[in-house]
């Protein structure tokens, strides 16, 4: 359907997100709205339709109006209002499940359903505003964000390290940027991985066809260097459960790599994880993996352990934290399905 170009930083304005989308030749006639709303995550169709009245979406360097039907080879240009920088970072008294803090840093346990940062879509309840109300004067980081040396997906839960002053922030960044953290994620994915263990490696960066997911790029020619490593856990049939450990921590490494080795987590609804991928026909077995998705209503993926060295101590520090109740459910719904079907057989 699309060919993206490339997310443009047009004028470096914190007040305007901007994006430039190329259709290609077999794009059907679709309303520009519509268009752009499969393709730019958490933007709702009035704030597009807004932007259109401002004059803030073109096609083919030509103002258009939401209604505008997009034609193959299109060149679509849209520039996003937010609020200024300074009402996105309110601070706001939210929970925060914090396993360990001192002086220079804590550590939390992040929710599933909980975004890391605010950003469009997302203003509010952000583990930011949550930090920014339980700290003050906290560092920020290159791209203005307190606290944050790393962070996970949205609907990813598990543990994130915040730093407190500037040099528990340049130390953890170096860290992070050396490789040098130790990252354990556990992971539910579709088919049965018929290895022990393994690596996967392959140049991560935004598919060309759907920037919301990202995607390997085997020859390096896209992307960036990225490689996890896999233990299987226990298998389920149909479904494995792995430890995946993280060399590198690109964007949705372990959803895209898995996907790319046939193995898409356990419904993930971004890269099609969330329709029976694996399994039989019968209307019983569907039942029970909807069930599932019912007790698991996002990816099967959290971030069970993280090592770092601490910035003033230089001790090696590990932290881990159980598997969320939401992510049991699934697995004793699978382990009973598996051990019933070894009985019947």
């Amino acid at each position: 359907m699309l060919e993206e170009q490339g997310t443009e930083d047009l004028h470096k304005s914190e007040l305007h997100e901007h994006y430039k989308f190329v259709a290609n030749e077999g794009q059907v006639p679709l309303r520009v709205d519509k268009f752009l709303m499969n393709f730019i995550e958490n933007a709702t169709r009035n704030k597009i339709q807004e932007a259109a009245k401002e004059g803030g979406i073109l096609a083919n360097e030509i103002a258009v109006k939401s209604s505008y039907k997009v034609k193959p080879k299109d060149v679509i240009r849209v520039v996003l209002s937010h609020p200024p920088h300074e009402h996105l970072l309110v601070a706001e008294d939210i929970p925060l499940d914090i396993i360990y803090e001192d002086a220079d840093l804590l550590v939390v346990n992040k929710p599933a359903g909980m975004v890391v940062h605010p950003g469009h879509g997302n203003y509010s309840g952000t583990l930011v505003n949550g930090l920014i109300h339980h700290i003050e004067n906290l560092p920020t980081n290159s791209n203005e964000r307190p606290g944050l040396v790393h962070r996970i997906d949205k609907d990813t839960s598990g543990l994130l390290v915040v730093a407190k002053t500037e040099q528990a922030m340049t130390h953890l960044s170096k860290q992070f940027f050396d490789k040098t953290t130790e990252r354990l994620y556990y992971a539910l994915v579709w088919g049965n991985i018929e290895e022990e263990e393994g690596t996967i490696e392959g140049h991560i960066g935004r598919s060309l066809k759907n920037r919301l997911q990202m995607a390997v790029f085997p020859e390096g020619d896209f992307g960036k260097p990225a490689v996890s490593h896999f233990k299987v856990l226990e298998r389920f049939s149909y479904v494995t459960l792995v430890a995946c450990r993280l060399e590198t921590g690109r964007t949705h490494q372990i959803r895209a790599h898995f996907k790319y080795i046939g193995h898409t987590l356990f419904n993930d609804a971004r890269y099609g994880g969330d329709a029976v991928l694996k399994g039989t026909t019968f209307t019983k077995y569907k039942q029970f993996v909807e069930n599932c998705f019912a007790a698991l209503p996002r990816q099967a993926l959290h971030a069970k352990s993280l090592g770092f060295i601490h910035p003033t101590s230089q001790e090696f520090m590990r932290f881990e934290t159980e598997v969320p109740e939401d992510i049991k459910a699934a697995l004793e719904k699978w382990r009973s399905y598996t051990n019933h079907n070894k009985i019947e057989n």
